[in-house]
C-alpha cells in the first residue's frame, strides 16, 4: 500500500504527466485561438496546486483558477460579524473549527473576543463541542456550522447525539453551502468562460459521482473528480483538457477509490435527517436561492439562529476583493490589499486567512519577488 501511495507524488511521473497536458492544451489552444479554461471548485485543491507547483508549472498552458470551494471565505460578512457577536453574549460557549478565529469581522475577531475573556473554543469536531455542552450544563454550547457537505453530514450527527444524550444545551449555528447550486449559479452568470470543473474530491465522498450528471446533461460542460497528489491532479487536468480537445462532455470519476458513483448514503441520511434545503448568503454573490441547509422545524430547538438574538451594525465596507476572487473574476495579486495590508498575519479578508483560501495559497507558495 505504501508504495502505491508513493507513486502518487512521483517526480519522475508527474513530469511525465505535466508534458502530456501541455501538449494538449497546446492542442486545444491551437483548434480555438485561447488557453483552456478549468476552475478547481475544492479549496483543498486550490492549495494543493499552488503548493505542488503544478499550477505555476501550467499557467502559460492552462488558465486555472480557484472556484468558490473555501467554506470560511464563501461566507458573507453579515454572517462573520453575527457569530462574533454571538460570542459575546452571557454565559455563552462558542465552538468552533480554528480557520474562523482569525477571520475579521467588522469590528473584531473570534481570537480578539477570545483575549477579552470570551469563551470562544477550536474544537476538531462538532461532537466535541456536544461533550463540552454535557460538561457545562448552566451554559448554551453554540457550535458555528460552516462548510459544505463534507461536513453537514458531521453537523446532523452531532444532533444525532445530542439527542441520544438528551443534551438540551447545544446548538448550531447554520452557514453551509451546497455545491451544486453555486456551479448552477456561476455558470449561468456568465462572468467567466469555464470550460470544465475540477470536482471536490472531499464533497464528492458524499454526493458521489452521479451527483454532478446536471453539468454534462443540462450545460454540456465536463467535470473531473480529482484527488490532491502531484499525480492526481496532473491526471486531473489531462483527463479534463483531454475531454475539451474532444468536444465530449463527461463526467469522470478520477478518484474512484475514494469515490462512489451514489456516494455515501449514511452521510445522505444525517443530511436529510434533520436538515432542509434554504437560502444562503454567499461572499460578493448575495443570497442565492436554495443553496443552503437549515434546520428542519422539529429540530429548532438546536437551532442558534433561533435561539438567540443577534443585532449587528451595518457591515464594514473594505478593498478587499475576495467576492471577486471566489468567483473568479480576478487572481489574488489583483486585490489592491494583497501582499500589502492584507498579509497572513495581518489579514483583511477570509481568502486570506483560511489555509484553504486562494489569497493564502498563493501568498504562501506563488509569489515571485
Amino acid at each position: 500500500m505504501k508504495e502505491i501511495l508513493e507513486k502518487f507524488s512521483d517526480a519522475d511521473f508527474s513530469i511525465e504527466l505535466l508534458d502530456k497536458v501541455k501538449e494538449v492544451a497546446d492542442l486545444f489552444y491551437a483548434k480555438h485561438g485561447r488557453k483552456p479554461v478549468l476552475m478547481e471548485v475544492c479549496g483543498s485543491h486550490t492549495q494543493a496546486f499552488a503548493k505542488s507547483g503544478v499550477k505555476y508549472a501550467i499557467k502559460d498552458h492552462v488558465h486555472l483558477i480557484a472556484g468558490p470551494g473555501c467554506p470560511v471565505c464563501v461566507t458573507d460578512q453579515t454572517s462573520i460579524d453575527s457569530m462574533i457577536e454571538l460570542s459575546n453574549k452571557e454565559n455563552v460557549i462558542v465552538c468552533t473549527f480554528g480557520d474562523m478565529m482569525r477571520v475579521p469581522g467588522s469590528r473584531y475577531t473570534l481570537m480578539q473576543t477570545k483575549s477579552q475573556g470570551k469563551d470562544v473554543r477550536i474544537v476538531y469536531s462538532p461532537l466535541d463541542a456536544v461533550k463540552i455542552a454535557r460538561e457545562n450544563p448552566t451554559k448554551e454550547v453554540v457550535f458555528l456550522g460552516i462548510g459544505f457537505e463534507t461536513t453537514i453530514p458531521l453537523l446532523g450527527a452531532s444532533i444525532k447525539e445530542a439527542v441520544r444524550l438528551d443534551v438540551e444545551n447545544y446548538s448550531i449555528w447554520m452557514n453551509t453551502k451546497l455545491v451544486e447550486p453555486i456551479l448552477r449559479y456561476l455558470i449561468s452568470l456568465g462572468e467567466v468562460k469555464v470550460d470544465g470543473f475540477l470536482l471536490p474530491g472531499h464533497v464528492s465522498i458524499v454526493t458521489g459521482e452521479e451527483f454532478y450528471h446536471f453539468l454534462r446533461d443540462e450545460y454540456n460542460v465536463p467535470g473531473i473528480i480529482s484527488g490532491f497528489e502531484p499525480v492526481e491532479l496532473l491526471s486531473g487536468l489531462y483527463r479534463l483538457t483531454h475531454c475539451l480537445l474532444s468536444g465530449k462532455a463527461e463526467i469522470i470519476n478520477d478518484y474512484p477509490f475514494v469515490v462512489s458513483k451514489k456516494g455515501n448514503k449514511v452521510a445522505q441520511d444525517l443530511m436529510a435527517e434533520f436538515f432542509e434545503i434554504a437560502d444562503e448568503p454567499w461572499r460578493g454573490m448575495g443570497v442565492i436561492s436554495k443553496s443552503g441547509m437549515d434546520f428542519k422545524p422539529e429540530f429548532n430547538q438546536f437551532n442558534a439562529k433561533r435561539k438567540f438574538d443577534i443585532e449587528i451594525p451595518e457591515a464594514r465596507k473594505t478593498k478587499c476583493k475576495c467576492g471577486e476572487i471566489i468567483r473568479g473574476l480576478i487572481e489574488p495579486p489583483a486585490c489592491p490589499l494583497f501582499g500589502k495590508a492584507c498579509k497572513p498575519v495581518n489579514p483583511i479578508g477570509p481568502c486570506m486567512v483560511s489555509s484553504e483560501g486562494s489569497c493564502a495559497a498563493y501568498y504562501n507558495f506563488m509569489r515571485e519577488e
